[in-house]
């Protein structure tokens, strides 16, 4: 058989679910409100839920205890701390015991365990020297053969079978014998069943385990060792059943072992778990096997924890499986973002929701976006803020659409809870109904306060936050993670439940929970320069209650305070739209901030330069593209000191990210716009340099056109345009031609489409993009999600068109009106783009007249666009087909061309 590297495949034999966007992350998409860990047992910490990895990671390793280190520390009498017996065990060198043994040894820890350390404790000593001796060795060889469909990694690692076997066992039947100790003695048989295993001598590792381990009659960790060890050769022997049947004694007796233990568990026995549940005996056994079933088919676990309830209602492991529950409900209910269906460009315009929708989910709904961040994903946002490039709806597959019929409708409703959506349907609904009943009825027997939490945190969930208080109130515990738990679960139901957020309600956020709201100072690793974390932080409950706060001002209409409790003031020149910027400016200049304005949300009003400056600059640029110069001007002249668009780049020298320093001649969103805005297109290719794709128009009658002008000398330059083109001339007529051409060549169409809308080139992106609202606003929840789409409000053609139609009216000179009347129908092509954006193909995929239905539809856009958005390109056709202009235009446009003929 041909050999493969053993990598992804069997990564991917471990997973029991998957997500259909690749290099997902789903432990990063929601808030984790419900701390999993807190359960008491932390030998059941893998066992929590996650997505990202075969095992729960997020916990120290330290967490759960190693019951051979406690084995030890009672052996030494606890004379030494548990992090102190495993250094003694794990880590220190069998040199420094063999100096303890000479009676040389100067380490400080041996002090610690007295005089005659060694004579009190020879034998242990002894076989830590013995079992460091043969630590190195102890793994198994790599056998191939011509089935095997794997590589096994290094061939000259160590292994068992690099030792001398009958000296090996010579010397540690000799020890097992000498030794008096009865644990010591059955860490001898522990090396013999594990060296024999190692070695592959199978049969022998079993006789072993009869022979030395079993006739001492402890159990002990070390026993639990010695049955891993047999397990492993018994699966060697292809004894299966029994091998699983060991390896469960292992989980269930086992605490640093359950994971190591599960794994081999699944490689024994690959059909089910259902050989064990046959041959529990004891209620202990068969509740570990529920466990066991339950986990491991995690569809619904109710009926199992049923079972397991019925055994014992303080079980650790019943714990395990609600707190798994709880954070699948989580999943479902607090996802980090909502998109709203509107934010999606022209291009967007790809759907597949219908695919995704729950089989249950029959009604029509709202196509709903949520974000899924992958390590990629997060690089490529990184460089893309790092050099100012915007989501390209077109392009950017970091989003996956789900369905969502109402959001929210009122102040009281918390902008995370959607229904009949992918992840929360009706049976994710029934799920939560039927644990929170299972959670009431388990709270009432089981001792333990953790069943409390769960209870009030599932009818959190259920939006029930009097109720939740109430239960929270009620709880007596000491437990530190408990009431850590409850506190933060009080200051939730606190928060969400707010309708409306005031002055007083803020004073009352920062003096009660402070430590929700005010980041502490992070210290930066000096051991490196590179500072920006790829991975991100797992969404946390501090980012939970901004998201809150950020959408009850919102709602409350104040949308400067939302934007800032998620974004940065320079956030604000990717999507310059006017009533978000100037709600901000208003929040900038309210006088008597609270303590919480102040603190929290002002700390955003971040670097832009002249602050001042940059706020005009954005009220200018949307005057200048309502083609209102004058008032353009007025705001120019705040901005007149602006020292460019805050942009930030990779320095290589300083190896950092520092902020974009504009050469002298370079457009930085204020200065040195070329007067080639006023000329026209040779070609129409955004990539090519200016020259390449722009030819001027004859500036001879109009000195004030500069070569290089600021803004605020080319809204003066536009004003003084369009006061000659009041005239009935060909100046006027050219006046009036070379304001529609920096209107039409400043729109999403023109080769400098970037200049009013805070942009420093025409490069792509989705501020570029047709939208299909007429809302003056697309956010509907919040501005969380505002460096991930983009909005702009869109440009207004007829003004360049109304320019141009001056400047055809008054003309007499036939080449010059087919210039015109060209870019006239550019204009016009960009009001059916319009159009088109707002009048999308709304046909199921799965529709099986899919097809059919697409052409009838693109049909009927096409004729509607020659009856209705042609205006132009036939007059040009049909009167002026004999101009020069007409006919060098059929040489460079192959679209102008093609409508000729």
């Amino acid at each position: 058989m041909k050999k493969y590297i053993l990598s992804l495949a069997v990564v991917s034999l471990f997973y029991t679910k998957s997500d259909a966007c690749a290099w997902s992350d789903p432990d990063y998409e929601y808030f984790n409100l419900f701390t999993q860990s807190i359960i008491k047992d932390k030998s059941y910490l893998p066992f929590l839920h996650s997505y990202s990895t075969r095992f729960y990671t997020d916990y120290k390793t330290s967490q759960i205890p190693d019951e051979n280190i406690e084995s030890w520390k009672k052996y030494f009498n606890n004379q030494l701390s548990y992090s102190e017996i495993d250094y003694l065990v794990y880590k220190m060198s069998m040199n420094d015991l063999n100096d303890l043994k000479k009676g040389t040894s100067i380490n400080q820890l041996f002090q610690k365990l007295g005089a005659g350390s060694y004579q009190k404790y020879h034998e242990g000593i002894d076989y830590l020297i013995e079992a460091k001796y043969l630590e190195p060795f102890m793994r198994i060889n790599f056998v191939e053969n011509e089935n095997s469909f794997y590589y096994g990694g290094n061939q000259t690692d160590k292994n068992a079978t690099q030792l001398d076997y009958n000296k090996t066992i010579a010397a540690l039947t000799s020890l097992y014998n000498a030794a008096q100790n009865p644990e010591i003695k059955q860490r001898y048989g522990y090396q013999l069943v594990r060296f024999n295993h190692y070695t592959r001598n199978y049969d022998a590792a079993t006789q072993a385990f009869k022979t030395y381990i079993e006739p001492i009659k402890l159990r002990s960790s070390v026993y639990y060792m010695a049955l891993d060890q047999l397990a492993g050769a018994q699966r060697g022997l292809q004894m299966n059943n029994d091998a699983n049947w060991n390896f469960f004694q292992v989980f269930m007796n086992s605490k640093s072992r359950k994971e190591s233990a599960f794994v081999s568990m699944k490689l024994s026995d690959t059909a089910s778990f259902n050989n064990i549940m046959k041959r529990a005996g004891t209620n202990e056994e068969k509740n570990m096997a529920y466990f066991l079933l339950g986990y491991e088919d995690f569809n619904n676990p109710i009926p199992i924890m049923e079972k397991m309830y019925a055994i014992n209602p303080d079980s650790e492991m019943l714990k395990v499986m609600a707190v798994r529950s709880i954070n699948e409900l989580e999943r479902s209910y607090l996802p980090i973002y909502y998109y709203n269906s509107n934010e999606t460009g022209r291009y967007a315009g790809y759907k597949t929701t219908s695919a995704k929708k729950s089989e249950n989910t029959k009604s029509e709904v709202t196509e709903v976006k949520q974000e899924k961040l992958s390590f990629w994903q997060k690089i490529v946002r990184f460089f893309k803020k790092l050099f100012g490039i915007k989501s390209d709806p077109k392009t950017d597959d970091s989003k996956s659409d789900q369905s969502d019929d109402e959001l929210l409708n009122n102040p009281d409703r918390i902008p995370f809870y959607t229904k009949n959506n992918y992840w929360y349907d009706e049976k994710t609904k029934d799920y939560l109904d039927d644990l929170e009943k299972f959670t009431e009825k388990t709270k009432e027997k089981s001792k333990d306060e953790y069943w409390q939490i769960a209870d009030a945190y599932l009818k959190f969930l259920k939006k029930d936050y009097k109720a939740s208080t109430e239960i929270l109130n009620d709880i007596k515990t000491s437990n530190p993670e408990y009431l850590e738990e409850i506190k933060r679960m009080k200051v939730l139901n606190d928060i969400v439940s707010q309708p409306k957020i005031d002055a007083a309600y803020e004073d009352h956020l920062m003096k009660d929970y402070p430590e929700y709201f005010v980041e502490k100072e992070v210290k930066k690793d000096t051991t490196t320069t590179d500072e920006y974390d790829y991975y991100g932080t797992v969404p946390s409950t501090a980012d939970f209650l901004k998201d809150v706060m950020a959408n009850r001002y919102f709602l409350q209409g104040e949308d400067g305070k939302s934007f800032l409790m998620n974004n940065k003031l320079s956030d604000l020149q990717y999507n310059p739209n006017s009533s978000l910027v100037k709600s901000v400016e208003e929040f900038y200049r309210k006088p008597n901030k609270t303590q919480f304005e102040q603190q929290i949300i002002a700390k955003n009003m971040d670097d832009v330069g002249n602050i001042e400056g940059f706020f005009a600059l954005i009220y200018g640029d949307r005057a200048m593209r309502l083609a209102d110069f004058e008032k353009a001007k007025s705001y120019y002249q705040k901005a007149k000191d602006f020292s460019g668009i805050p942009r930030s780049e990779w320095n290589t020298d300083a190896k950092k990210v520092m902020p974009v320093q504009y050469k002298t001649t370079q457009y930085n969103g204020y200065a040195n716009v070329s007067d080639l805005v006023f000329g026209h297109n040779v070609w129409e290719s955004y990539q090519s340099d200016e020259q390449t794709s722009m030819a001027k128009e004859d500036y001879s009658q109009f000195p004030f056109i500069k070569p290089s002008m600021d803004k605020l000398e080319l809204a003066d330059a536009l004003i003084q345009l369009k006061k000659l083109g009041t005239g009935k001339d060909e100046k006027a007529a050219k006046a009036n031609q070379l304001i529609g051409n920096l209107l039409y060549n400043t729109s999403i169409l023109g080769y400098y489409r970037q200049l009013f809308v805070m942009d420093i080139d025409n490069s792509n992106g989705g501020k570029y993009d047709f939208w299909n609202t007429d809302r003056k606003n697309p956010y509907q929840y919040y501005y969380k999600n505002f460096l991930d789409t983009s909005y702009i409000e869109p440009d207004n053609f007829d003004l360049a068109l109304n320019y141009y139609k001056k400047a055809l009216d008054v003309s007499t000179n036939k080449e010059q009106k087919a210039r015109i009347l060209f870019q006239m129908a550019s204009a016009e092509q960009g009001k059916y783009y319009q159009y088109e954006a707002k009048n999308p193909v709304k046909i199921d995929y799965s529709d099986p007249k899919y097809s059919e239905k697409t052409d009838a539809h693109q049909k009927e856009m096409d004729n509607r666009k020659n009856q209705k958005f042609r205006t132009y390109f036939a007059l040009l056709k049909t009167q002026y087909s004999d101009t020069e202009t007409a006919k060098n235009l059929m040489g460079s446009c192959s679209y102008f061309d093609y409508f000729m003929k």
